[in-house]
């Protein structure tokens, strides 16, 4: 394809902001080139435990720095899934988690949450057995952008702690919180690991840089596996972060609310789709046909989109991302809603 209109990659469309880069730069230049400690340098660790407890009220144990938030999902999950175990996963989630739980010999177990997308309590409870070990949670959520209320937050966490699971809280779109109703599990259940970093909210998503934060039994065992795998997190990224956590991006996420709503108004009378309150995705209903074959011709017609099968056991949805200008967005809701009048005989 040449110039397609891309809605489909999951990453901001600006750059890391300049003052970080410049720290950054400033970092290698003065020789921060090598190996730090496995768990992430102290400097990096002490400034994120502190930006949990206040902007988010965890009062984390522990802290490891991972190479990006799959490093730390990766880790976590080796530490904590034993052959046979069952873990909780939404449907749809991020693709990531039913194949590396089966690939610790765990057994994905699919949460639907359709067709509003609200992870519940009362939607989680039936699945718990005596295998369960964990629950993944992703609030903001990808592919959908729905958020969880405090009031469901509060309902899982007493829910996790009756059958005493782990919860694993992905929580890396949580700066795109576009109505400041975000809430972290980790601030009222205590078997919280929190999964996070800074690939969306700096847009430093080819630098690698996440963290895990919680028990400090399971962190604990991370660094073992760090120690083995993938031995440290990005050292000159570690310590421009550790003077730049604080950096403001509110401008940024603001105009991301702007594009939301322009993809919202111009898809909403044509396709089923829910408003999201957060990251960057919609989650639409295929107007007609399957999802491979909706997309297959929306590539057709120069737009790139994600099957929604790539994320859930249905293959109902397509995934949109909206991490681009506004002038790409348009276009492609000229060609969705263009695709939605002209279904197949």
């Amino acid at each position: 394809m040449r110039n397609p209109v891309n809605l489909s990659i999951g990453q901001p469309d600006f750059d890391v902001p300049e003052e970080i880069k410049a720290v950054a730069i400033r970092a290698i230049m003065d020789g921060a080139n090598k190996y730090t400690v496995t768990q992430g340098i102290a400097e990096l660790r002490a400034g994120i435990s502190k930006q949990l407890l206040k902007h988010r009220g965890v009062n984390a144990e522990d802290v490891i720095i991972t190479s990006g938030v799959s490093g730390a999902l990766t880790l976590a999950l080796m530490v904590l899934i034993n052959p046979e175990d069952e873990v909780l996963i939404p449907d749809p989630a991020f693709v990531s988690y039913k194949h590396l739980t089966k690939f610790c010999g765990g057994k994905p177990v699919f949460i639907d949450t359709y067709p509003d997308f609200q992870l519940t309590a009362a939607r989680i409870q039936p699945h718990i057995t005596k295998k369960t070990k964990a629950l993944v949670m992703n609030s903001p959520a990808n592919p959908t952008g729905i958020l969880c209320t405090a009031h469901e937050i509060k309902e899982i966490a007493e829910l996790a702690r009756k059958h005493n699971l782990v919860v694993i809280s992905d929580e890396i779109y949580h700066s795109y919180d576009y109505h400041h109703t975000f809430e972290s599990i980790g601030k009222y259940y205590e078997k919280t690991l929190i999964l996070d970093g800074f690939s969306k909210s700096f847009a430093m998503t080819g630098w690698r840089m996440g963290y895990a934060a919680g028990p400090a039994s399971i962190i604990t065992e991370m660094i073992k596996l760090q120690q083995y795998t993938f031995v440290c997190a990005p050292s000159f990224a570690q310590y421009a972060l550790a003077i730049s956590l604080e950096t403001d991006v509110s401008h940024y996420i603001a105009n991301y609310k702007k594009k939301r709503d322009l993809m919202y108004d111009g898809l909403k009378d044509r396709f089923r789709i829910v408003k999201p309150d957060g990251a960057f995705y919609f989650f639409p209903q295929v107007p007609w046909g399957t999802d491979e074959e909706f997309v297959a011709s929306a590539v057709k017609n120069n737009l790139l989109i994600i099957p929604g099968s790539v994320f859930s056991e249905r293959n109902t949805h397509f995934r949109i991302c909206y991490t681009a200008s506004e002038e790409t967005i348009q276009c492609g809701i000229d060609i969705l809603n263009t695709l939605a009048q002209q279904q197949p005989s």
